[in-house]
């Protein structure tokens, strides 16, 4: 808080100013005022001297009898945003954490970059083979033997052993955070990573495993606001996965550390309002802490559609501990995807995206946000959910329909289609494919599936001649992410580092704060003062 006395005991610290230097430290002009406000690390007054309004870093006017003081706001650090205990539990410089995008979109190359400047960034490990999976955390805890990193556990209903597969590689590579996602209930997988990470500091409970909860529904978030189910605790120590100790600790602690509330979103979304949304999960928060009384509360950050500093404000003023980005960082140069897809990417309006369905839970008809510029995707995953629904097996499509998606789809007869599904389910889950080979229906869903699982990776890899099936997941974010950096060096693909963007956005969201706080106090400028436009940074990071 700043006052008078404060001034007036950091006067001497000007006293050697001459009182042209005193005069000249008060801006009057646009771009000399904008350039104090920008001085986040310095208080900000505005102040009335020989008849004149301006906007000054110093202290040194309280002495002055001519100038008056009109208005006042104490520094505003990027790094005071948010939630302080989010800083210290994770050991990073901000409040601000990159999401997991799957088959390596969230790439090693971009958790390290953002990791070095002490940015936790979650590693898009979904849908990726083991053996990348270890792969990638070799090579990212090489670079950050002392973090911070996480890395993503996508919830795979249809082939749960990866998913314990994946849990059992971060057991033994001691990774400490992980990001869940996609979860509908929890698994037994997820339970075992967080309760074998417990343990006990003297009096205290530390919590090895640590856990942040992608959610977009009050069911889901409940059950990682809660302490493990009793039931799942009492199997785990049956089986010897965890100690007594451990699964005395459960009922203290929460599933979850921090849970992400997500809204609007690329990828699999419920497609929710944050401004609905994050209200009700803090009250569910609130209500459940009221119930345990943990000792360190659960956090509650925000993801989907945070892609500006405005949105970025918006949320954090709503109460959010930190805020996650996900579909702009795709668009980065260190994100794991090919050049064309982000060339779309920078160029998309807010408008070119739309739901298509998923392959991981095609039958259900789960579907995910994705970009429609540039693609025909979403209309093809389309018209094979709607075959799916109106036909019993592959051999019941009228010949007309199937001539026509082999041809213009899958660009080869569907019964080789079949035969590669049938090689890579005989490795990766023998148990569905003879299911399939006994029911016509799962068949044909299988093959449609190739289809929907390969057009990402071929975006991903930059499938040359696949440029039109290419599956971008994308979130109206985007849209908005490129409105805000249009004219600006970050328009240009080649000029997107995840840094970059990870800073002006904190340092927008800040310098959008202190525009706020001095409107309240009654600060009328002209709205030009109310937008933030990145500038290369000029100093090293």
């Amino acid at each position: 808080m700043i006052s008078t006395e404060n001034i007036k005991n950091n006067y001497n610290n000007y006293s050697g100013f001459d009182q042209e230097s005193k005069k000249n430290s008060i801006a009057f002009d646009e771009a000399s005022i904008k350039a104090k406000l920008l001085n986040l690390d310095q208080p900000c007054y505005v102040v009335k001297t020989s008849g004149k309004i301006g906007v000054t870093n110093e202290d040194y006017w309280i002495q002055q009898p001519e100038t008056q003081l009109l208005m006042a706001v104490p520094p505003l650090p990027k790094e005071q945003l948010g939630d302080r205990n989010f800083r210290e539990f994770y050991g990073v410089k901000y409040t601000y954490f990159t999401g997991a995008m799957a088959g390596g979109i969230a790439s090693e190359e971009l958790v390290i970059a953002l990791g070095k400047q002490q940015i936790l960034s979650s590693f898009g490990a979904g849908g990726l083979s083991l053996k990348r999976v270890e792969a990638a955390i070799q090579r990212i805890q090489q670079a950050l033997p002392n973090g911070p990193y996480a890395l993503n556990l996508l919830h795979n209903p249809s082939e749960p052993a990866m998913e314990r597969g994946t849990i059992d590689l971060y057991v033994k590579y001691g990774v400490n955070v992980v990001e869940a996602s996609a979860f509908l209930d929890l698994t037994p997988h997820i339970v075992y990573y967080r309760l074998s990470g417990l343990a006990l500091n003297g009096d205290r409970i530390q919590i090895n495993h640590k856990v942040i909860a992608k959610i977009s529904r009050r069911e889901v978030a409940t059950k990682f606001l809660q302490p493990a189910p009793p039931k799942m605790v009492q199997e785990l120590l049956e089986q010897g996965l965890i100690t007594e100790l451990q699964a005395k600790l459960a009922a203290q602690v929460p599933m979850a550390d921090d849970i992400t509330v997500e809204a609007d979103s690329g990828g699999h979304t419920d497609n929710r309002p944050l401004v609905c949304l994050l209200p009700s999960i803090l009250e569910l928060r609130d209500t459940i802490q009221q119930q345990y009384n943990y000792s360190n509360p659960v956090r509650v950050g925000v993801a989907g559609g945070i892609a500006t500093p405005q949105s970025a404000l918006a949320a954090y003023m709503m109460g959010a501990a930190y805020v996650v980005t996900g579909s702009v960082n795709q668009s980065c140069l260190e994100a794991g995807t090919s050049t064309h897809a982000k060339k779309l990417l920078a160029t998309a309006e807010m408008h070119d995206v739309m739901m298509a369905p998923a392959a991981d839970m095609f039958e259900m008809g789960v579907k995910l946000q994705v970009l429609k510029r540039g693609s025909m995707f979403p209309l093809r995953a389309q018209k094979l959910f709607d075959l799916y629904k109106a036909y019993d097996s592959i051999a019941a499509i009228p010949t007309q329909e199937r001539e026509k998606i082999e041809k213009q789809i899958f660009r080869r007869p569907l019964e080789a289609v079949w035969q590669d599904t049938t090689v890579y389910l005989s490795q990766r889950n023998p148990d569905k494919l003879a299911k399939a080979q006994k029911n016509p229906k799962l068949k044909m869903a299988l093959i449609f599936r190739w289809y929907l699982g390969l057009s990402s990776r071929w975006s991903n890899s930059g499938e040359k001649g696949r440029e039109m099936d290419y599956q971008i997941w994308c979130g109206p974010a985007m849209g908005a992410f490129n409105d805000w950096v249009r004219g600006s060096y970050l328009a240009e693909p080649q000029n997107r580092r995840v840094v970059d963007v990870a800073l002006h956005m904190l340092t927008g969201t800040a310098y959008l704060y202190r525009m706020q706080s001095l409107k309240l106090q009654g600060l009328q400028l002209s709205d030009r003062y109310n937008q933030y436009h990145p500038v290369p940074f000029t100093s090293e990071l």
